[in-house]
């Protein structure tokens, strides 16, 4: 459990602050910057359930609970110990991306092919979920990044990469299934 008597520590007054571990890095350092904007993909998704009801708010709520996942599970490096640990450090799981999948094939399957890239848009939800991707997918090169250096749990990994796919198709959704979508037509303002 949770108890946050105090907001502000002064802890990382001189640009650093404390990992899952009790690590201490600069706030720049690649884990901060990934889980960082994996927070940031969450303020994003809080947004953009201001615009949703019934099943896609249900959804958006798993998907913000999951990024607390993502964020503590990225906030805690992996280490040899967490096997044996009394608690061990939250991971994300497999389950959690199968879900992901589930979802979006289940949303895909209303929706027409595609014929032309989509455009950022169409109605505030989908424009909300199309900003929750392009966040949740800069959130995937920082973790990639990361896992370059330091071990990372490949389902995060795996789990913001269908993050993305699914604000994708969650977008058309918002659009009328697809009828509203906003396609791109090259070289149009030629």
């Amino acid at each position: 459990m949770v108890v946050l008597n105090r907001i502000y520590t002064r802890t990382g007054d001189k640009g650093e602050t404390a990992l899952g571990d009790g690590t201490r890095v600069a706030k720049h350092a690649p884990r901060v910057a990934a889980y960082g904007t994996v927070d940031e993909t969450n303020a994003c998704v809080g947004m953009a359930r201001r615009h949703a009801k019934g099943e896609m708010d249900t959804r958006l709520s798993l998907i913000q609970n999951d990024l607390f996942d993502l964020g503590a599970d990225l906030c805690r490096p992996e280490s040899p110990d967490d096997a044996t640990a009394e608690t061990p450090p939250l991971r994300v799981n497999d389950a959690q991306v199968t879900r992901l999948e589930d979802e979006i094939d289940q949303m895909n399957r209303n929706l027409a092919p595609l014929r032309s890239f989509v455009l950022p848009g169409g109605s505030a939800l989908a424009a909300h979920m199309h900003l929750c991707r392009t966040v949740a997918r800069r959130a995937e090169r920082l973790a990639v990044e990361l896992a370059e250096s330091e071990p990372v749990n490949p389902a995060a990994v795996k789990y913001l990469n269908r993050l993305s796919d699914w604000f994708f198709v969650a977008a058309r959704v918002a659009n009328g299934n697809g009828a509203d979508d906003v396609l791109w037509q090259p070289g149009a303002n030629r």
